[in-house]
């Protein structure tokens, strides 16, 4: 494993989701005041920490399939995988970047995966003839790191592939 970070959501969201929950006891004890206090936050605890769990499911990894070469690399993005082989330019999205790059500049066939909770973004550009999807665009909270292990391919077989743009 070269690269693996969790896309999880800040652990202070929990502070709200406690919050929203302890309004929802106080609503249902007002309009139903002969059920017990703790039934609300017996319902509603479980669908907070499951709401948690989802949001920060999605895992970013990089992977070496056969160690003996460094071909074997794949770029796991949530459920997505891509061969490092097709991979033709990383380019680091800095946060204060991130706008335009989601907004129009945006291809509509590209693979995205954005969480707003993370700042920088990884732009990897595709270069598969049978694959339409131009680039993949996803958040990731160390995105040099993961540009150095998707770069250290190219950079063995010609120095000129996987550079920033």
């Amino acid at each position: 494993m070269r690269f693996d970070e969790r896309l999880s959501a800040p652990l202070w969201w929990w502070i709200p989701g406690l919050g929203v929950i302890a309004l929802l006891v106080i609503t249902v004890r007002l309009g139903h005041p002969t059920w017990p206090v703790w039934l609300p936050a017996v319902v509603l605890l479980p669908l907070l920490a499951i709401a948690m769990v989802r949001t920060g499911r999605v895992r970013v990894k990089v992977v070496d399939q056969n160690p003996a070469t460094e071909g074997g690399l794949v770029l796991t993005v949530g459920a997505a995988t891509l061969p490092a082989r097709f991979i033709s330019a990383v380019t680091v999205v800095a946060a204060k970047d991130k706008q335009p790059v989601l907004g129009p500049e945006l291809d509509p066939a590209a693979y995205v995966v954005h969480r707003p909770w993370i700042g920088p973004m990884v732009q990897v550009t595709l270069d598969d003839p049978a694959d339409p999807t131009p680039y993949w665009l996803f958040s990731v909270r160390h995105p040099e790191a993961l540009a150095e292990s998707l770069r250290a391919v190219h950079d063995q077989s010609d120095p000129r592939v996987g550079q920033d743009n």
